[in-house]
């Protein structure tokens, strides 16, 4: 919505000084100038982000590639089926309390929303001071697949790479943004930071997230090129959990993955005073929201790791 990037710089005063995780925020990132009223409010999330340092949050850059929407926001999704592409599109509600709805789509670059929408994700991650405490997300799948992450690497390593696709884009868009004027390029440290060691050091993974000894061994290895998004699209060597997966581009092993929970610590008193909301409010009850333990069989023993937050 043009202007929610007041809500969001609200919001990270809201917080009073604690911890905040705000996600995909590419999506809060718009201003009201301009002829359409629509515009970059990058510049001004920014700036709020910067004097915050209790404040993290992802990009959810937005790619042109095809996609599909998917939120829990029925009305939204219902509103926006006639954009569906290809046309088809489910929503769906259970109880007034639960909905959600799935609507293809496809961001287009000759498009002045879309172009604007590619634009912010690129300023918030270009004019970020700490990448420590910005991560590297698409909010898959509704800004692009992560699939697509090589692409935006490419992006952001590469200024003229950047300015060349800037070219195809709706030209009056971008003039609504800082984007053509920030020649800023990352390093492969910047990267690494915000795709693995930034995300291990926020939830408090001490076991990953570096090379240090102890770690687990979750390790890729590319090939040096010029070209960041070829460089990135296939890995050299893999090795999961020591494990090596992937031997000169081709994969030689499938060991089975795990999910990490984490078991954060807080004042128990708190469910009382949200039970008594719930009850108060909704048809469900606070039970309904709570997610038990996952070992009751060997294999959920075997796939998900419980991690004690500090």
């Amino acid at each position: 919505m043009p202007g929610n990037v007041e809500t969001a710089v609200a919001t990270m005063e809201a917080a009073q000084g604690l911890p905040m995780h705000l996600a995909h925020f590419q999506f809060y990132g718009y201003g009201q100038e301009g002829a359409k009223g629509f515009s970059s409010g990058a510049a001004r999330l920014m700036e709020a982000f910067h004097r915050h340092p209790n404040i993290t949050m992802d990009v959810g850059q937005v790619l042109f590639e095809q996609m599909v929407t998917v939120s829990g926001d029925v009305i939204a999704q219902y509103s926006r089926r006639g954009d569906a592409s290809p046309s088809k599109w489910v929503v769906w509600e259970a109880e007034c309390d639960g909905a959600g709805g799935v609507v293809p789509y496809r961001y287009r670059e000759r498009s002045f929303v879309n172009t604007l929408q590619w634009a912010v994700g690129l300023e918030i991650f270009l004019l970020a001071e700490d990448p420590w405490r910005l991560f590297f997300t698409t909010d898959h799948p509704n800004g692009a697949p992560f699939t697509a992450y090589p692409e935006l690497i490419r992006l952001l390593m590469d200024a003229d790479y950047r300015a060349s696709v800037m070219a195809r884009l709706d030209q009056e868009a971008l003039a609504l943004t800082l984007l053509p004027h920030l020649r800023r390029e990352f390093s492969l440290h910047d990267i690494a930071v915000m795709t693995r060691a930034a995300a291990a050091r926020l939830l408090g993974l001490e076991d990953r997230g570096h090379l240090c000894p102890g770690a687990i061994a979750d390790v890729a290895v590319y090939r040096p090129q010029a070209d960041k998004r070829a460089m990135f699209t296939d890995a050299a060597w893999v090795w999961k959990g020591g494990r090596l997966v992937v031997r000169e581009g081709a994969v030689v092993d499938r060991p089975a993955g795990s999910a990490l929970t984490i078991e954060p610590c807080y004042d128990r008193r708190i469910e009382r005073d949200v039970k008594a909301y719930l009850d108060r409010f909704y048809s469900l009850s606070l039970d309904h929201f709570t997610v038990g333990g996952v070992a009751f069989e060997r294999e959920d023993a075997e796939r998900f790791r419980s991690i004690r937050a500090a």
